[in-house]
């Protein structure tokens, strides 16, 4: 539709340029002016503001003049008509794409909110779309809005503002990431948004280190320090560069790049017998290592033993080559399972 606009805009243009052009000719050779004169005589004429002519005109010259008026009058009108047309048509567009992504976000449950569209902002979107996890940004900027609209399903407006909070589906989300660069600011969010959903997990970043612990008093469930993780992962390179070189090798960001996988107890309940970790055998049927488990408790077990007995809500970290998660992901449905899910 827009293109059809350009187009129109695009002829409305052309046959303007051609009145003036045929104007300025016709007064040159009809009348006998001068050039200035012929363009200063068509300029009058196709605008119609009412100045008298040049010189007095013959016949022939005020016939081309009657018929330059009326040619322009008819483009002029057209051009007028195609501009309001593309207005009009633009806002509407707009207008309805408003309501296409609120009434999305009006049917999302259990997605993230990322509150801010910064550096951490936009680089927790992408892991986030890595993983099809579905989520809502809420922005004040209406330019990174306008450049990443396609992408993202954006909230345009102030994260001080519960009415932005709720239009984002605080209320229904699973989980807030705080990206702020501002401390006070995200501490006041986290507030508003404790209060909004008791059970929402709550990530947020902290700039200094005497924020951390406000932060969690004000319901945070975890506070990173971007700086200082950049701070000790470039001191640790100096430490013991092969092992942090190797685990900078583990990745995670996408589907065909992927060293690591977590995976719930409940996606292999239904395929395999897996009362503990040997009868899982991922090993040999996927080439995958277990490297740890997490207990529905949340306590962390690293290496685990054979004999583990696995528990309903638990979860098994894996390891892998690309090609090896992949067929974990295929032979056992995770994928689609996970898709369910969301």
């Amino acid at each position: 539709m827009i293109k059809l606009f350009r187009s129109k805009l695009a002829l409305a243009l052309s046959l303007m340029i051609i009145v003036f052009i045929i104007g300025v000719i016709g007064y040159k050779y009809v009348a006998s002016y001068t050039w200035v004169e012929a363009i200063y005589m068509t300029i009058i004429t196709v605008t119609t503001v009412g100045f008298s002519e040049v010189r007095p005109l013959d016949e022939s010259a005020q016939i081309f003049t009657i018929f330059l008026i009326v040619s322009s009058v008819f483009i002029f009108g057209f051009a007028i008509s195609v501009v309001s047309e593309y207005v009009l048509s633009r806002n509407s567009l707009q207008l309805l794409k408003k309501k296409r992504v609120k009434n999305t976000i009006s049917s999302l449950n259990n997605h993230i909110v990322v509150c801010g569209y910064g550096r951490n902002g936009q680089q927790a979107a992408q892991k986030l779309k890595a993983y099809h996890k579905p989520f809502v940004v809420i922005e004040k900027d209406k330019e990174i809005i306008e450049a990443n609209e396609e992408e993202v399903l954006f909230v345009e407006g102030d994260v001080n503002d519960d009415e932005a909070l709720l239009e984002a589906g605080i209320d229904r989300a699973q989980y807030l990431v705080m990206a702020l660069p501002d401390d006070a600011l995200n501490l006041f969010v986290v507030l508003s948004a404790r209060q909004m959903n008791k059970n929402l997990f709550i990530i947020s970043r902290a700039s200094q280190a005497t924020s951390v612990k406000k932060l969690r008093f004000a319901g945070a469930d975890k506070v990173i320090m971007p700086d200082k993780i950049g701070g000790d992962h470039m001191a640790s390179l100096v430490v013991m560069p092969d092992l942090i070189t190797f685990m900078d090798q583990l990745s995670i960001e996408g589907e065909s790049t992927t060293n690591l996988e977590e995976v719930e107890i409940e996606d292999f309940k239904d395929q395999v017998n897996c009362q503990s970790i040997r009868d899982l055998d991922l090993r040999s049927q996927t080439g995958c290592t277990i490297i740890g488990y997490i207990k529905p408790d949340g306590q962390y077990i690293i290496n685990p033993e054979p004999e583990l007995e696995l528990e309903p809500k638990g979860k098994v970290i894996v390891l892998g080559r690309p090609e090896q998660i992949q067929r974990l992901n295929q032979m056992f449905h995770i994928e689609q399972l996970k898709t369910d899910e969301i």
